[in-house]
């Protein structure tokens, strides 16, 4: 169809109702396009005649748009209201916001879990998991289990220090304890008497193959000769195992599955294996330590946890560890996973390499500013509320992000700027002596905390001498305006005060009085180095870890105010 007149009156109708509510919501300028997107939202069959359609959605719009112009509005809500009332009151889509619904949660049921490894503190990426998992428990009435993975000592060793920190880390960011804390050292005896349990039930063997052999018979869809074992046999292997005759790689136990399976990585899958390295909590007590995929699932269970937010890249984790639950006869729990979220600024750290980069002495320590560790985090200022604000924002998804820390930033600003006074300070000052040319000036300054006057009270600057500092670059300029003082023309070190009011475009520069300014040294960690800025601050109510907001500079927090001012760098 190609001329408007061949249409129904049904459609018509169903066209104009859209028109003349586009045209009564965007004050007689709608839109062709929005029209037809909703007549389609309605009549899902008309679709195909899309294109059709619009020569008639395009007619009827304009006639719309001509009545509310030439009319007025009020002649298109009349005739709205005379022919389809309902269309004056729609209700515009609403972004979804917040975390989506967990599936077959049942209120006041749901258990889930965050499960560092506990080898350093909490970074931004583990910020999300404690985010996530701690608020679907919030809207649920559930629990959050908080589970150190801590059974490799040898690729990834805990660090003893770690279990503490990320206690205190995930309390920070949630503002409360975790409801349970489990320690998989400390439980070792419960994964091996699974692991008995699977070789009596004859869903686990163990496996003296050598690896490659292993892995060429798995490749190729073969069983292991070792999958034949008698019960006893697998029991008398296992024994030595656990007494430490057998030496690492000698022996493994595997998980009996279709060797057929899609994914040769879920073919008798290893669940224990041999690990001789003394593990810094429980020392060299255990000589078998289970695997990740299997401590997991069997921790899981014990602790009834509903639902498991992992990575998409842990997906093969969830195949081996639901044919683990076939085996004993559990219900596996309802999975969620996300996508990498890639923070542009933190995109190479690890926590493994940032504590060889510490133990080498190339940062000062886990919260060393340039690092993306929550302590590092919060020891520059970033607000909790403002971290989980972000995460919760930026939802369960899928899809690889990669993202800025700006965003976080205007989060973080968001909540702080409300609560920050301002502060001047002066980088790499320059002393100008104040000349009032014959212009009465005040004696005091009144100064603001806050611009906005959301913070009460006020900074006062005494003014009885004129030497005041201003930052060298600003003296390319010949005239300046003092911000909040005076307009000044600058004579090398002298200041000539032409006016009280601003009397033309000139720059506006902070400045202090010298009598006010006390040294101060500003650090700021930019691309992985650490940049020093000294200067000279207002010397006004200077309070330890408060963060101000320095004029012309941005967001910093006081680390110290003894001799000398010690500010860290926030954002701008």
């Amino acid at each position: 169809m190609t001329d408007a007149e061949e249409w129904d009156s049904k459609i018509k109708n169903i066209v104009r109702k859209y028109a003349l509510q586009n045209a009564v919501e965007y004050n007689g300028a709608g839109q062709a396009g929005s029209v037809l997107g909703r007549i389609l939202g309605e009549r899902k069959d008309l679709r195909s005649k899309a294109r059709e359609l619009k020569v008639l959605v395009d007619f009827e719009v304009k006639e719309a748009n001509n009545m509310a112009q030439n009319e007025g509005l009020s002649a298109v809500r009349e005739l709205l209201e005379n022919t389809n009332p309902e269309a004056l009151n729609r209700q515009k889509q609403v972004k979804r916001t917040g975390l989506k619904d967990l599936p077959n949660a049942i209120h006041g049921n749901v258990v889930l879990r965050f499960a560092p490894n506990p080898n350093g503190p909490l970074t931004l990426g583990h910020a999300r998991g404690v985010t996530i998992n701690s608020e679907y428990a919030k809207i649920y009435d559930g629990e959050v289990v908080l589970r150190f993975d801590d059974t490799d000592s040898k690729v990834k060793p805990p660090l003893k220090d770690a279990y503490h920190w990320i206690e205190e880390d995930y309390e920070w960011l949630t503002g409360k304890k975790p409801d349970v804390i489990v320690r998989a050292s400390e439980r070792m005896e419960v994964y091996m008497d699974y692991a008995v349990r699977m070789l009596k039930d004859n869903f686990g063997y163990v496996c003296t193959c050598p690896a490659e052999v292993f892995k060429e018979l798995r490749d190729n869809s073969e069983e292991c000769p070792c999958r034949n074992k008698e019960t006893k046999e697998n029991l008398s292997e296992w024994e030595k195992m656990e007494e430490g005759v057998l030496e690492e790689g000698m022996a493994v136990v595997r998980v009996k599955t279709e060797m057929n399976l899609p994914n040769p990585a879920l073919r008798d899958w290893p669940a224990l294996r041999i690990q001789h390295t003394s593990h810094p909590m429980v020392g060299e007590k255990y000589k078998v330590w289970p695997l990740l995929d299997f401590q997991s699932a069997i921790e899981d269970y014990e602790q009834g946890v509903t639902h498991i937010i992992r990575g998409k890249d842990l997906m093969d984790s969830t195949r081996k560890q639901t044919l683990l639950y076939n085996h004993f006869g559990w219900d596996y729990p309802e999975t969620l996973y996300w996508g990498r979220v890639k923070i542009h600024e933190f995109g190479r750290f690890s926590t493994s390499g940032m504590r060889k980069e510490i133990e080498n002495k190339n940062y000062s320590g886990w919260d060393d500013p340039r690092l993306p560790t929550l302590r590092a985090l919060r020891r520059r200022g970033f607000d909790s509320e403002a971290m989980k604000d972000f995460w919760i924002d930026l939802g369960l998804t899928q899809k690889d992000i990669s993202v800025s820390l700006k965003t976080i930033e205007s989060f973080n600003s968001s909540k702080i700027d409300s609560n920050c006074e301002r502060r001047v300070f002066v980088r790499n000052p320059k002393l100008l002596k104040l000349k009032d040319n014959g212009v009465k000036i005040q004696k005091k300054l009144f100064l603001s905390k806050h611009p906005m006057n959301e913070i009460q009270g006020e900074r006062v600057w005494n003014l009885d001498e004129l030497d005041v500092y201003i930052e060298t670059e600003d003296l390319e300029y010949e005239e300046i305006r003092l911000k909040d003082f005076v307009d000044i023309e600058v004579r090398e070190s002298i200041g000539l005060i032409q006016s009280i009011n601003r009397t033309d475009k000139r720059p506006i520069v902070h400045w202090i009085p010298k009598s006010i300014g006390k040294n101060a040294i500003l650090t700021i960690p930019k691309d992985n180095k650490i940049i020093i800025q000294e200067g000279m601050m207002e010397d006004f109510q200077i309070i330890e870890n408060n963060i101000v907001q320095l004029e012309r500079v941005g967001y910093a927090k006081i680390e110290s105010n003894k001799e000398i001012i010690k500010l860290l760098w926030l954002h701008d």
